[in-house]
Order: structure tokens, then sequence, then C-alpha cells
């Protein structure tokens, strides 16, 4: 078992007034997709200076908050909050990740296509964690600092490489030069 978890699961089991809620607040940070930037996309500035220096275009969010942990394999709470989790996460995959919608796409899979008693054995193993959010902040950087000819020229040196995370990363500084400009 991980150590933090376990750590964590020794300090709600010896208190179980706290009802499964850890003391401390928690910082929880989701990130996207992110990518290094060379200089040689700043087609405006490089040229004109010189004063150009590679950096980092990244988006990411931070949810601060209280934790709730699920952590008692024998609790109906906990199995009941899992059993829903695994149910809505299986649901989005399969129908907005895979595309499993049925008619020309094959149907989605669902968890009671597998035996319950095997859903079982492996929901023991899973620990869930609900977060009463106080706080949310994101931050997008995505060469939004530069001037219009180095945004586009960041935007077109992606769109040219060959993977997926830099057009990814292109249509992103796109659009967000876009927004800027309006």
């Amino acid at each position: 078992m991980n150590p933090h978890s376990k750590a964590m699961i020794e300090e709600l089991s010896s208190h179980p007034e706290k009802g499964g809620v850890l003391e401390q607040d928690v910082l929880v940070i989701f990130t996207a997709q992110h990518h290094y930037v060379t200089p040689k996309f700043y087609t405006e500035t490089k040229p004109a200076t010189g004063k150009v220096v590679p950096t980092w275009n990244y988006a990411a969010a931070q949810v601060y908050g209280r934790a709730r942990i699920y952590f008692d394999s024998k609790s109906d709470e906990t199995s009941g909050f899992l059993q829903k989790q695994i149910t809505d996460l299986t649901r989005h995959s399969e129908t907005s990740i895979m595309g499993y919608v049925g008619g020309e796409h094959p149907t989605d899979w669902k968890v009671t296509d597998a035996p319950d008693k095997y859903i079982e054995l492996l929901r023991k193993s899973i620990i869930g964690i609900e977060i009463d959010i106080d706080r949310l902040e994101g931050k997008f950087k995505m060469s939004q600092e530069m001037g219009k000819g180095d945004r586009e020229g960041v935007a077109s040196g992606f769109g040219k490489l060959q993977s997926d995370v830099a057009q990814e990363i292109g249509c992103i500084v796109k659009q967000r030069s876009d927004e800027k400009d309006q």
C-alpha cells in the first residue's frame, strides 16, 4: 500500500469521530497538456532584438478543500460511494471517450457486465476521495504574454511538430491569442 494512503487510513481509523474527514485542508493539482517552447518560434522578437529565451507553456488547476476518505471496504457508505464513482466514470469513459453509444458504434461496456463478486473484490482495493471545495484556481500560460506576431509564430511552430501534444498546444495558443485580440 502507498505509504501516504496508509498514513491517512491509520490516522482516520484511530479517530472514527472524524467521519473520514482529514484534519488539514488538501491541495489537488490538475494539469493539462504542456510543452517546451523554443525561442525559434518567436518570429517577431527574435529577429528584431534577439531578446528571447526558452519557456514552457502549460495549463493547470488547483483545488483547495477538505477531503473525506472512503477506505473502509466493509462500510455500506464506502461501498455506495465507490460503486457510484466506478459506474459514473465507466459510463463517461465508454461514451464520451470511446464513443460507444450504440447505433453504428458498439454499445458501451457497463460495470454490471462483470460479475458482482469480481467488482466487489476489486472495489476493496480502491480508496475513494471526495473533496469539499473551498477554492479553485486556474492558470493558463500559453504565450499570451508575447506580442501578436510571436503568438502566431508559436502556434505555427507547434502546428508543424509531429506530435498530438504539440498540435493541441498550438490550437490552445491560437485560441488564447484570438481571445486576447478581441
